[in-house]
């Protein structure tokens, strides 16, 4: 199946190709060429940035050669007659002759030569950053491109540093056999990225998916249907750019069909209300900040507890997020890397966060990218300045250096996220599905590229498709276990899962639940997770943490509430992470993560 089209092509693709011609008609190229603003993919050699590229007036000496015709003289012997006795008489006469000759001299010229400014690095510390350009200059014919990385202006580097004409896909897709799935697989969920002749990123929608197989096809829309067991080859295409994904569609259709059937416990809960949805959109985006606007202090609040003590435990800021990590004028959402974070999760020293626009999290094929940051190297203000010029330099690359953002990914809600020593994973579920029967996608990504090396797809269903079971909310326990969370609203109560992966396959275990709604106005989730250290749940509202307990390790009762938090922030939780005991939340607007202390009984 064919998907590409002229009509189909990028703004981006466009204003290169029209570059091109501005490239070759002209031969003043004093002057940047100016683009869309583009991603550009660094790719594996390494080139130098510089700091400036100019085409600058210089005076030199010349060195120039001339011929001249010069006279000069000879004498010669000529025969004039012979004497009486026979012998010949010469006389010695003048002859005029010509030779030329090639004169030296040195001159003055002015002629216009490329220098370079100072040398910043090499292209290989940008290779996991998020890198764009809006223009070029030409050089012997070669572009260099001026960058900008993670938001902040850098300088210029020879367009061979980025991947040219190269696509980057997930090499194996594992789906669930779901007789009612109405949607499918969307086959560009499997693109990492596709570039063009110059490095620059390529829509999804421009790249040519076809599938060869005997049982799957794609339909025109892009999606495979995993009604029936089979396999195929995926191949991705885009000018000179191609990849292969290959793509199976597992055997059992009853994988995933289990049973809710655990007695969830009661609490005794008073009516419990936090802020509309609306009211909470109002709130968080009424402090925005920019790169000159950074915070220089810490936030910590109190929270009241189930109790009513005033100080049941509080959050304080152990870290500000960059502001962006895009250049100004980034619109399209490709280009742009929001501040807006849906979830985290730690690891050791990992920290990794789902970044999408506001409002991108309800969209059926929401996406966005994960960025990773090394704690290590975290200074808890100075990263807000990641895209301004307030850092130093050298201080600015010690901070890039510790930073690795993806590609432009599926992240769906945002808030199922969790990692462990290697990878991140992500279930990307809409949060607008109304529970549906359709599969559920878990991607996971290389930590050291941050980009997505393996695909699956499971269902759970509680009995048949008539009572599915769709996880906004997940945890991380190991490599190949999931908790997650549900809330099943017709029956106010909510439901904990274990699901389980052997090799491609996927079990799906109740494993708690407790008798209430735990806010009564409806609000949504924005954060759950597992804390082993204490087998506990932790579950976020706007501005509610719950404590319930997992039962998991025999410690704690599962589904058992055993307390809840009320924090004053103004602004609502976004996604929660646990690691070793430690507990910790996001706030946007600024984004900031908190760590938890003095959580009580």
């Amino acid at each position: 199946m064919r998907r590409f089209a002229l009509g189909m092509m990028t703004s981006a693709a466009l204003m290169a190709g029209l570059a091109s011609q501005v490239q070759a008609s002209s031969k003043d190229y004093s002057k940047s060429t100016k683009t869309d603003l583009v991603t550009k993919i660094m790719g594996d050699k390494s080139y130098q940035v510089y700091s400036s590229l100019k085409l600058e007036e210089v005076t030199k000496k010349v060195k120039t050669k001339t011929k001249e015709k010069k006279k000069y003289t000879v004498k010669k012997k000529v025969a004039v007659k012979k004497s009486k006795k026979g012998k010949t008489k010469y006389k010695t006469v003048k002859q005029v002759k010509y030779k030329w000759v090639t004169k030296t001299a040195y001159k003055n010229v002015k002629k216009k030569e490329w220098k370079f400014g100072k040398k910043l690095t090499a292209s290989a510390d940008f290779r996991y950053a998020h890198v764009q350009s809006k223009s070029y200059k030409v050089k012997d014919g070669k572009r260099y491109y001026y960058i900008y990385v993670d938001g902040r202006p850098v300088g210029y580097v020879n367009e061979k540093a980025f991947a040219l004409s190269k696509a980057n896909v997930v090499s194996q897709v594992s789906l669930v056999n779901n007789p009612s799935d109405s949607v499918g697989f969307n086959a560009e969920d499997a693109i990492n990225y596709v570039t063009d002749q110059h490095g620059s990123l390529v829509d999804n929608d421009s790249v040519e998916i076809s599938c060869k197989s005997a049982k799957l096809n794609i339909s025109d829309t892009g999606y495979v249907s995993s009604k029936k067991a089979g396999t195929a080859v995926l191949t991705f295409k885009y000018g000179k750019a191609k990849a292969t994904s290959k793509l199976t569609v597992r055997g059992d259709a009853k994988e995933g069909i289990s049973s809710a059937n655990i007695t969830p416990v009661k609490t005794d809960l008073p009516e419990i209300k936090t802020w509309s949805a609306s009211d909470g959109a109002s709130l968080s985006s009424s402090a925005t900040i920019t790169s000159e606007d950074a915070v220089s202090s810490s936030h910590k609040y109190w929270a009241t507890n189930m109790s009513g003590n005033a100080k049941g435990a509080d959050i304080e800021t152990i870290f500000y997020h960059p502001a962006v990590l895009s250049a100004p004028g980034s619109s399209n959402l490709e280009a742009k890397v929001s501040s807006a974070v849906q979830g985290i999760d730690f690891y050791d020293n990992d920290l990794v966060t789902s970044n999408l626009d506001l409002g991108q999290a309800d969209n059926r094929e929401a996406r966005g990218h994960m960025v990773y940051y090394n704690m290590r190297g975290v200074k808890k203000y100075n990263w807000q300045l990641i895209p301004s010029k307030m850092l130093s330099f050298n201080t600015w690359l010690s901070y890039i250096k510790n930073i690795k953002v993806s590609p432009y990914m599926k992240l769906g809600h945002g808030q199922s996220v969790g990692s462990t020593k290697k990878y991140v994973y992500v279930l990307a579920n809409w949060n607008r599905s109304n529970n549906w029967s359709n599969s559920q996608e878990l991607l996971r990504v290389k930590k050291s590229t941050m980009e997505i090396d393996k695909i699956w797809t499971f269902k759970v269903w509680n009995g048949s498709a008539k009572y599915p079971r769709i996880f906004l909310n997940a945890d991380v326990i190991d490599d190949n276990t999931l908790l997650a969370l549900f809330h099943n609203a017709a029956k106010h109560r909510y439901e904990y899962w274990k699901i389980s992966r052997n090799g491609d396959s996927f079990k799906a275990k109740e494993v708690g639940a407790t008798g209430s709604d735990l806010i009564s106005n409806s609000a949504e989730v924005q954060g759950f997770v597992w804390d082993s250290a204490y087998d506990v749940y932790y579950i976020a509202f706007n501005d509610y943490l719950f404590k319930i307990g997992a039962g998991l390790d025999g410690s704690t009762e599962a589904g058992k509430l055993l307390n809840y938090y009320k924090f004053d922030t103004g602004r609502e939780f976004e996604g929660l992470g646990s690691y070793k005991g430690e507990l910790y939340v996001n706030l946007n607007h600024p984004t900031e993560t908190l760590k938890v202390d003095h959580i009580t009984k």
